[in-house]
């Protein structure tokens, strides 16, 4: 039973899963909707201002024919195919396709470099892969060390030993013999983001990322089927699964989809919201920092009503920044590529700035120690998630052909997250950092996150990384990253500015006793900042200067 969220109490205990024996959103959600030949299930346009109104009628009679094209290609159910395309509809009527013919798709972000395709359909043994151009040419640099890889079918223009997407769906049949898929089979294959060592491949069910997103869309995304839903998501990571996919049209809202290729633009992104009708905004705290440098008021945004924060904590003074511009206050979110939302700033709570929210209905999240105990209020842990008395929907199956680092993030009745935090008299969860990210100075233990926040506050910088840097005498020092706002110069006096302002804002002993100015910093391929790549920048070069 799903109850409405007017009070978040009563919501959670009234909360319970329904789980079918066979489910497949494709079928059942998508082609549901379709039933109504009129309903809106995209608005896409396109950098030239080009547009296309989809309606999920369209998505069922296109991903029939994606299915039907694929089983005429030899593909079988549980085949793995590596779907790799910038935002065009054919990206989500190749992963409909692929669910309903019982195949799974493995979503993979355009930034991967060759080395990363040939490692992902050499790691799941995929069979197929559907890309655009640019992706072909990366595919073509590896295909011979990929023995399993067997269809390649491109997007775009004819190309040798390819097969043409548009021509081969288009011959297609419209109608499609379902593919019975039990609600525990396999449905869609992930790769971690590689913030710690290789990508690990994490599988989820028919059931775990489909109904388990009814707490992401109908809760913490607030989406009803008259809503227009942005989300600025790549198609290649889990957010997109979150807010691109499942969590919109399992509630009947549309998905505004704008296919811009290049970077970010903040000041373009405005002018979508104003030009638009979109209800409901999603977006990552690096796009967030960057929204709050314009002049939100210049802009009406007038049917906005919901804006949501993912991907990484973000910054209470970004929200404060973005409530007084818009009017609008970001409720952030805490999810993984393993699971659905888990903790949010739930509509009818109020936000306490910089926390990460309430547990979601129908999961119990807990802050645990070593031991697996929960840890008393305000007291630092692990955050981790109860399996039992029953594992919960929306949480993967497991790491796929990695029984180690399955069992490795079980303790006890807890998957362990890998992330800490700290919970409030109040029930709200406070992130901390990964694990592996805090930082341990002369016994402190200082959380990255917290830094960070104290220096984005200051109107010089514009986004900031905080790791630990080895150090003789402290075993470790608080290092911090910088980018600068437009119209700042670095000097030593800014540096010494940035000290004291962060001294001022958090707790003395937290000042970053090292600031380094820089143009960009390392990011995963889902917008995450790679501390890890940084510490060990750091510890080499402590290394060479203190041998």
């Amino acid at each position: 039973m799903y109850p409405e969220m007017v009070d978040y109490e009563q919501a959670c205990r009234e909360f319970r899963w329904e789980v079918p024996k066979h489910y497949n959103f494709a079928f059942d959600v998508v082609d549901h909707w379709g039933e109504d030949a009129q309903k809106l299930a995209m608005l896409w346009v396109n950098e030239r201002g080009e547009e296309k109104r989809l309606t999920f009628r369209d998505f069922t009679v296109r991903s029939n024919q994606v299915g039907n094209a694929l089983r005429t290609m030899g593909i079988r159910k549980g085949d793995r195919i590596l779907t790799m395309s910038p935002r065009l509809p054919e990206w989500w009527e190749a992963v409909l396709g692929i669910m309903k013919i019982g195949a799974i798709s493995m979503p993979g972000t355009t930034l991967l470099t060759p080395k990363d395709v040939a490692y992902r359909i050499q790691a799941a043994e995929a069979v197929a892969v559907i890309t655009d151009e640019e992706g072909a040419l990366k595919v073509e640099q590896v295909a011979n060390e990929c023995p399993t890889l067997r269809l390649k079918i491109v997007l775009g223009a004819e190309r040798e030993g390819w097969v043409n997407y548009a021509r081969a769906v288009a011959s297609a049949m419209s109608t499609l013999k379902p593919e019975p898929t039990r609600s525990d089979e396999p449905m869609m294959l992930y790769f971690t983001s590689g913030t710690v060592g290789y990508p690990k491949m994490v599988l989820h069910t028919h059931v775990s990322y489909p109904i388990g997103h009814i707490v992401t869309g109908k809760y913490w995304l607030d989406l009803k089927a008259t809503d227009l839903h942005w989300n600025l998501s790549d198609t290649g990571w889990a957010k997109a699964a979150y807010s691109n996919l499942f969590g919109p049209w399992i509630m009947g809202a549309a998905m505004f989809t704008f296919d811009g290729r290049g970077r970010f633009d903040a000041r373009q992104t405005l002018e979508l919201l104003e030009r638009y009708p979109i209800s409901t905004f999603c977006a990552p705290p690096t796009a967030y920092r960057l929204l709050v440098l314009e002049n939100l008021r210049h802009y009406r945004l007038a049917t906005l009503r919901h804006c949501i924060g993912a991907g990484e904590p973000l910054n209470p003074e970004v929200i404060e920044a973005w409530q007084r511009g818009t009017g609008q206050i970001i409720r952030d979110g805490y999810g993984q590529t393993e699971t659905v939302i888990l903790v949010a700033n739930f509509p009818p709570l109020p936000v306490k700035p910089g926390s990460m929210g309430k547990p979601s209905p129908g999961l119990t999240i807990g802050v645990v120690d070593d031991d697996g105990r929960e840890v008393p209020v305000g007291t630092e842990g692990d955050i981790a998630v109860k399996l039992t008395p029953m594992r919960p929907v929306g949480l993967f199956k497991e790491y796929w052909r990695n029984p180690e680092a399955t069992s490795n993030c079980i303790r006890g009745e807890w998957y362990i997250t890998g992330d800490r935090a700290i919970r409030d008299e109040d029930g709200y969860f406070w992130f901390v950092g990964r694990a592996d990210d805090v930082i341990i100075s002369a016994g402190y233990r200082i959380g990255p996150f917290e830094v960070e926040s104290a220096l984005i506050e200051h109107p010089s910088v514009a986004e900031a990384a905080v790791v630990a840097s080895p150090d003789q005498i402290r075993g470790e020092i608080v290092k911090a990253f910088v980018i600068l706002a437009p119209g700042h110069q670095p000097s030593e006096q800014l540096m010494q500015d940035l000290q004291e302002h962060v001294k001022r804002v958090t707790a003395p002993y937290k000042y970053p006793r090292e600031i380094e100015f820089t143009t960009e910093l390392p990011k995963t391929i889902s917008g995450k900042i790679r501390r890890v790549e940084l510490r060990q920048r750091e510890r080499d070069r402590k290394a060479v200067e203190q041998p």
